[in-house]
């Protein structure tokens, strides 16, 4: 679902009863795929969310420079640069094949 322009993962929703006048409402709590951060939002239960396609994704390690990592995915052969995760930084080698997600023109490496 996206919130505030940042795809995220839904962990929890509660509906609450409709009231007198009003209509039931949703809670939905999440957390960002790219920052990790926790939102919540409220809407009715008939609104309509956006979910953004996330694509995952293999890729070999071609070169490793400092922070950042070159990648070629192995479906389209397109070369290009991720920052390093800090829990993957000394786990990475280069001719090793890696996991990352695509979603709204944005990459991150997910597992290797």
């Amino acid at each position: 679902m996206n919130i505030d322009d940042e795809p995220c993962k839904i962990s929890s929703i509660s509906t609450s009863k409709p009231g007198k006048h009003g209509e039931a409402k949703a809670r939905i709590e999440a957390v960002g795929i790219f920052d990790g951060s926790k939102r919540s939002v409220v809407y009715p239960v008939r609104h309509k969310v956006q979910v953004p396609v996330i694509d995952k994704r293999q890729a070999q390690i071609v070169t490793i420079a400092g922070s950042e990592v070159q990648l070629m995915d192995l479906e389209t052969y397109e070369i290009f640069q991720l920052p390093i995760p800090d829990e993957l930084k000394d786990s990475l080698t280069p001719g090793e094949d890696i996991k990352y997600l695509v979603a709204m023109d944005r990459k991150k490496i997910t597992k290797v």
